[in-house]
């Protein structure tokens, strides 16, 4: 708002215009930048060699280079559909916020229930790693009680980390932590190749022990794609961090070699090293648990085998409560974002009233770990992990196919390549090859692993029943989105807005601050009704294209100043109520009532607030909700075309006319006189009436 930003990194001047410019609201913060995204990402790839290798290695044998090599692909394509999708909707949310857009709050909701079992599962993973590599320097801790002593140490630090808030600092500190354990894992590479690795398992891997059964090599492979989960947890911090163009394609680059290097190249040093016909149990430890220290353990020469092991088990202790940190953050940041759009009650979701922090989701989060750390069993966890993992990343693959037609015109900061036209949009070949990997995995597991059948199918289940009783129990839809500002999960003892978010249209005109005011009664925490500390509201203003011109024609430096103007003053408007979030968009469209209900649905907002033109007397117009009446006809051809094409309650906002002062008050259109200002559902009323239906409010 204000003066026109200026031009972002990596865009020219004289480039088309978005065709959907965002204003970005107040309270999201940007500027962890690109290092906290490698950090995450890279923790969660560096931190599986450390607790995987084992388990994929006595699975696939002599083929864990191949079965790592198929990985290092499909981390290519499942980075490539997160960026497009996440780089399309700048939301806190990762996987949700991608399905929310391509399909409905149902897919959106089973996509991040099945990460927020990948998050749990992998804070328990990585802290029972982490008390085997903790061994080098406490033998005591490699097995029995100590070891899980140590692992819940872990787990109970990460939460206190959490529960404290995470800053700039720690973010920068993990990222040169990563770097650093990303220049040991490949100078372990460079003198594996040259010291240890065994020809034959380049040209003849079935010698080195076998062929495996097929099971165990799907199995395998199916496993390595859970590592992938850190991809979603830098997806989810997409509104908080600031990055351009450039940034998105450097960032995939450093990405995919930093998954190459270490995971192709250790994984054949391991192939060469590992004791396979003792099924990797040794007297000298359990390489299954810490494989990185057998690999080590292979080194002929004493002081750098004595060197590696120090710090190999340094580094992987930090990696693995770095890693364990991530999956807390980004357990906690989708615990946050569920509750935001009321897919799980806000009680779980609410928030530290100083801190800002999740305490429930986290607190929750960390005592189901624990309970999992206590299985002692990493197959089975491990199996589990890649349940959730497959799931979700094959809605994400379907869902970035899904958004090319449904928001084939909006503006893509990142497109993937190798598409084909098909119809009005463009199918990216390599989303359809990821979709069908990760649901081939997704399948294998249901069938070949029992303990990730019935246990992921169970936790996916019991989401389910919870979001359906919650959202029906609440008089709430299902597959429309429904959400509630920040400050809501800040505040206790209150019952839930009706409202949960409400999109008004502004014009420009002095009408502006009567309908933001009509919005922010609706919302604000000064309405008794209005419930659970507020709600969003979602100010857009509606460039209208001609049909001569393209619709991503440039608008004039006069225009674009006029609607950011009408915006901010919305927004100030709006936010003088308290507990009320106001959002501001520009959006193109060939018509301003067709813009207002594609917004509408595309956003899944509750209820319209629209400005409507000056009441007369006359009779006999078209018809408004049905019937016909003293206020029948005093719309226009904007405001008709929203209130019969509009998913959610429309309430209009008309100004008082000359000799009409003194005139009862509107009544709402197809219902009872009520307050105007009292929300739906105050009186059993669901929220939702028929589209057609408008609730007419005074100015």
């Amino acid at each position: 708002m204000g003066p026109a930003p200026p031009v972002k990194p990596g865009e020219r001047a004289g480039r088309r215009p978005p065709r959907f410019e965002i204003v970005t609201p107040a309270g999201l913060k940007r500027g962890l930048g690109s290092p906290a995204l490698f950090g995450i990402v890279q923790g969660f790839v560096a931190a599986s060699i450390y607790f995987l290798l084992g388990i994929v290695a006595q699975k696939a044998l002599g083929f864990t280079w191949i079965v790592y090599l198929a990985s290092a692909v499909f981390f290519l394509l499942l980075v490539l559909s997160y960026v497009e999708g996440a780089s399309l909707h700048q939301e806190r949310g990762g996987a949700t916020v991608i399905a929310r857009y391509a399909f409905n709050e149902l897919w959106s909701f089973v996509a991040g229930w099945a990460i927020m079992l990948d998050y749990i599962l992998l804070i328990a993973i990585t802290a029972f790693a982490a008390s085997d590599y903790a061994a080098v320097f406490v033998p005591v801790l490699q097995d029995g009680v100590p070891e899980l002593l140590c692992a819940f140490s872990v787990i109970g630090l990460v939460a206190y980390l959490n529960l404290r808030g995470a800053g700039r600092r720690r973010y920068e500190t993990a990222s040169l932590i990563v770097l650093a354990d990303l220049v040991l894992q490949s100078a372990i590479v460079i003198f594996g190749l040259l010291l240890l690795l065994e020809p034959d398992v380049l040209l003849h891997p079935a010698r080195v022990a076998g062929t495996p059964p097929a099971r165990d090599l799907l199995f395998a492979f199916t496993a390595t794609l859970a590592t992938y989960a850190g991809v979603d947890a830098s997806s989810g911090l997409a509104g908080e961090v600031a990055i351009g163009r450039r940034g998105l394609k450097r960032l995939i680059s450093v990405r995919l070699f930093a998954a190459f290097v270490p995971y192709v190249g250790i994984a054949l040093i391991a192939v060469s090293v590992l004791p396979f016909r003792t099924g990797l149990d040794t007297a000298s430890g359990n390489f299954i648990q810490a494989p990185m220290l057998g690999i080590v353990q292979a080194f002929h020469e004493p002081a750098l085998r004595g060197a590696l092991r120090v710090l190999v088990g340094a580094s992987a202790l930090l990696i693995l409560v770095i890693a364990c940190n991530s999956a807390m953050l980004g357990l906690s940041r989708l615990g946050y974002s569920l509750a935001l759009n009321r897919q799980i009650p806000s009680a779980i979701g609410r928030l530290h009233p100083q801190r800002a922090t999740p305490v429930v989701v986290i607190v929750i989060g960390a005592l189901l770990a624990a309970v999992l750390v206590i299985t002692a069993d990493l197959e089975f966890l491990t199996g589990l992990y890649a349940f959730g993992a497959t799931l979700s990343f094959t809605i994400v693959h379907v869902a970035v196919c899904r958004l090319r037609w449904r928001e084939p015109d909006r503006d893509r900061p990142f497109k993937i390549p190798l598409n084909v036209r098909v119809g009005r949009a463009e199918l990216p070949l390599t989303a359809v090859l990821g979709a069908l990997v990760s649901a081939g995995a997704f399948a294998s597991l249901l069938v070949l692993h029992t303990g990730a059948r019935w246990v992921g199918l169970g936790w996916m289940a019991f989401g389910l029943a919870l979001y359906l009783v919650y959202r029906t129990s609440e008089d709430k839809p299902v597959f429309r989105r429904v959400t509630i500002s920040e400050q809501a999960l800040r505040t206790r003892g209150q019952r839930q807005t009706e409202f949960g978010s409400i999109l008004v249209p502004v014009l420009g005109s002095p009408l502006d601050d009567d309908i933001m005011q009509t919005a922010g009664r609706l919302a604000g925490e000064e309405n008794d009704d209005a419930g659970e500390g507020g709600a969003v509201i979602e100010a857009i203003w509606v460039f209208e294209i001609p049909m001569a011109l393209p619709l991503d024609s440039r608008i004039s430096e006069q225009e674009l100043r006029r609607g950011r103007a009408a915006l901010a003053r919305a927004k100030a408007v709006g936010e003088e109520y308290q507990g009320v979030e106001v959002a501001t968009a520009t959006v193109r469209a060939r018509r301003a009532g067709e813009g207002i209900v594609h917004e509408a649905r595309r956003r899944g907002v509750e209820a319209i607030v629209l400005a409507a033109e000056e009441p007369t007397r006359m009779r006999g117009g078209p018809l408004l909700g049905g019937k016909r009446g003293l206020y029948d006809t005093f719309v226009g051809e904007t405001t008709r075309y929203v209130v019969t094409k509009a998913p959610c309650r429309v309430i209009l906002t008309a100004p008082p006319a000359t000799g009409l002062r003194d005139a009862p008050h509107p009544t709402p259109v197809g219902r009872p006189a009520e307050d105007p200002t009292r929300p739906p559902g105050a009186d059993g009323d669901s929220g939702i009436s028929d589209p057609a239906a408008a609730d007419l409010l005074p100015g």
